[in-house]
């Protein structure tokens, strides 16, 4: 935290400094307000005798002003601002003005009346079609939304995170540990849906040739996505197609985006232009801290210079981003026209330290750190995730502009937004270099103003919001989630009661959304046969025979309590094995009596993950592997076209509609007032 602790000197004098600092500010740096608040006012430190004169700014650029005498603890806010956000400058006599952030919030985020809807979860990069280039994109997610809307009932699309990564296998391939939480993977998008594209001679001739189309055709055959192949082709289409882009009329409205995104685009692009570049001239240069030593400084003269001088390889990484942005936008709205909240978003919990992020805004994240997790049962040696917590006094300084800026460009384009480990907002599990999980300590911050911020920026896009709450959990933060109308996210696997038993559907909340599994986790078909414990004996990643034999035994007593509770459900039929060990695999009955059990629930969203509407064994992520397993790289057992297709596929669907259609959560156009 930049505080010198080798002595119980420096510590008490650390403290005091932070004290007079506090005591001397003419204001605070930034205020966040509920709209219901009343009186609206903020602490002014001035003289009584002293004239104090204010200048709110709104986010239209327009000014108001008043002043006054007597400001010596509290000075007034127009109880007629809405909500937003506002800069209040206040001068007096002899001091230099000083500017604190106003932001008035919302009570609660937005939350439709009534909803009660199920969606379909897919990871778009792993998406299987006759047409993209191997990996999934965003014509594919059209299609997607096509099969769901006609097929299936469903009410929305749940995605994976789809932020800018490194598409570097088997180390940059995390849609959770990504390069920026700012911006889009570019590797989405519909290359051949890019009007420059059709403009291009060179573009469409390059398309045309033999070698580009056996290229495409080794790609989606290939057994996993192939990041860094389909990455390279699609960057080469998509530099012919700006080239073209540059002589043609639609410049005014790029500019338009390039003003709306300002310095936050101009800093990733750089980044982008800077990690091309210097790869090119070494190889042996992957990461920057590796850079030389001027441009790891985004602020630097040497970056000016770079900025300078080849400005059109940082315009392309704009404009690279202006065709996600257009392409993700005309998904949403497509969605929309015919499901009733259309995407959802996911927004992680980390950023890579070698990322983007860490470069342009290294203030903003604490160093000497890394997030994990202390020991617990799950993980005995704790959890060390090798990424640096946010630096909570530079947020508060600088008026949350980052913060607001991540939620506001991963909602932008969706009608929900999921929160990976909500609990970050009300304290993170902070790990010292040098020490090992162990030897942690969990840091408090400041979730009120967080929450707040989320719930306006929700309320704004009428944006459903969901907080990842699993794993550790005070109950201070599902208390805070509730009030503020943010939805709980709530596990088939681990929604359990003191005992240890499963809970019946009943005992789940309506302000949550349910689900089978996370990406982190098995599937149900997974589960069932033991594959991730199996996966982790294979690779020598469990400590030895005893434990492996311990989980298993763990794993036959989860099984057992699950079928006990189904069947007292009579969510089975009669002559269904009693034992399960007499089911050796998830049959179609089991099947159908754990989506029946999760759709039955009085929570208000359902979300199934593709593996487990199609029965897939295999998990997206084996956490703790790299190379070792095919993390973030495993395509659907069903093309976009087989499932519509396909009868095992439409088998699938058919029951899982059933469900929906037999607890109410068929998709209707729910009312547009919120509960607020």
């Amino acid at each position: 935290m930049g505080v010198p602790v080798d002595t119980a000197e420096q510590i008490e004098q650390a403290i005091e400094a932070r004290q007079q600092r506090e005591r001397t500010r003419l204001i605070p740096p930034c205020l966040v307000l509920s709209e219901n608040q009343r009186p609206r006012q903020f602490p002014v430190h001035a003289e009584a005798t002293q004239q104090v004169n204010i200048e709110i700014r709104h986010e239209d650029g327009s000014i108001e002003t008043y002043g006054g005498v007597g400001f010596s603890m509290f000075a007034h806010l127009p109880e007629s601002l809405p909500l937003g956000y506002y800069d209040v400058t206040v001068t007096i006599a002899g001091r230099r003005p000083e500017t604190m952030r106003l932001i008035i919030t919302p009570d609660r985020a937005y939350l439709p009346a009534g909803l009660r809807t199920a969606g379909v979860a897919i990871s778009l990069y792993g998406v299987r079609s006759r047409r993209n280039w191997g990996c999934g994109d965003f014509r594919d997610l059209r299609d997607i939304v096509d099969w769901a809307a006609q097929e299936t009932g469903a009410g929305f699309i749940g995605l994976n995170p789809l932020h800018a990564i490194h598409n570097r296998r088997p180390f940059n391939t995390s849609p959770y540990l990504p390069n920026s939480v700012f911006y889009q993977n570019f590797i989405y998008l519909d290359i051949e849906a890019i009007e420059d594209f059709h403009s291009s001679k060179r573009a469409r001739r390059l398309w045309n040739s033999t070698a580009t189309q056996e290229k495409l055709t080794a790609l989606r055959d290939s057994e996993n996505v192939e990041y860094e192949e389909v990455g390279a082709l699609k960057l080469r289409f998509l530099k012919l197609a700006f080239l073209e882009f540059l002589n043609s009329t639609r410049v005014p409205e790029f500019q338009t985006y390039l003003e709306r995104e300002g310095d936050l685009l101009d800093r990733f692009a750089t980044y982008c232009a800077l990690d091309e570049y210097l790869h090119k001239r070494n190889p042996n240069i992957w990461i920057w801290p590796d850079w030389p030593e001027p441009y790891r400084n985004p602020d630097s003269p040497e970056v000016a210079q770079f900025r300078k001088k080849h400005w059109r390889y940082i315009l392309f990484y704009k404009y690279s981003q202006w065709q996600v942005d257009r392409q993700l936008a005309a998904a949403q709205e497509y969605a929309r026209e015919k499901l009733p909240i259309g995407l959802y978003h996911d927004l992680a919990l980390a950023t890579d330290r070698y990322g983007s992020d860490l470069w342009a805004y290294r203030q903003a994240f604490i160093s000497g750190c890394r997030v994990g997790a202390p020991p617990d049962g799950f993980s005995p040696k704790g959890q060390d995730w090798a990424f640096p917590p946010p630096n909570s006094d530079y947020h508060f300084e600088t008026g949350y502009r980052l913060f607001a800026d991540s939620i506001r460009n991963n909602v932008r384009h969706g009608g929900a937004l999921r929160i990976d480990h909500v609990m970050r907002f009300f304290r993170l599990y902070w790990i010292p270099d040098g020490a090992d999980a162990k030897g942690g300590a969990y840091v408090r911050d400041r979730y009120e103003d967080y929450i707040r911020i989320l719930a306006l920026e929700s309320v704004r896009r009428k944006a459903i919001m969901v907080g990842e709450d699993l794993g550790t959990v005070e109950p201070e933060v599902r208390e805070t989630l509730a009030r503020f109308g943010i939805l709980s996210y709530r596990l088939f696997y681990f929604e359990r009661n003191e005992h240890g038993d499963f809970r019946p559907f009943a005992d789940y909340p309506v302000s949550a959304l349910v689900s089978t599994t996370t990406h982190d986790l098995p599937t149900l078909a997974g589960f069932w046969i033991n594959e991730d414990i199996e996966a982790r004996y294979r690779l020598g990643m469990l400590q030895d025979e005893a434990g492996y034999r311990a989980q298993l035994s763990d794993r036959a007593r989860d099984k057992q309590w699950m079928l006990d509770l189904l069947r007292r459900l009579d969510l089975l039929p009669p002559d269904f094995p009693r034992s399960a060990a007499d089911v050796p695999e998830l049959t179609g009955e089991l099947h159908n009596a754990v989506i029946g059990f999760l759709a039955s629930t009085p929570s208000s969203l359902l979300l199934v993950n593709q593996e487990d509407l199609t029965k897939e064994v295999q998990q997206q992520n084996l956490p703790g592997t790299t190379w070792q397993y095919p993390n973030w790289s495993r395509k659907m057992k069903f093309t976009v076209e087989q499932l519509s297709t396909e009868k095992a596929a439409r088998d699938f669907t058919a029951m899982f509609r059933h469900w929906l259609i037999r607890t109410g959560r068929m998709a209707a156009r729910y009312s547009a007032s919120e509960v607020r």
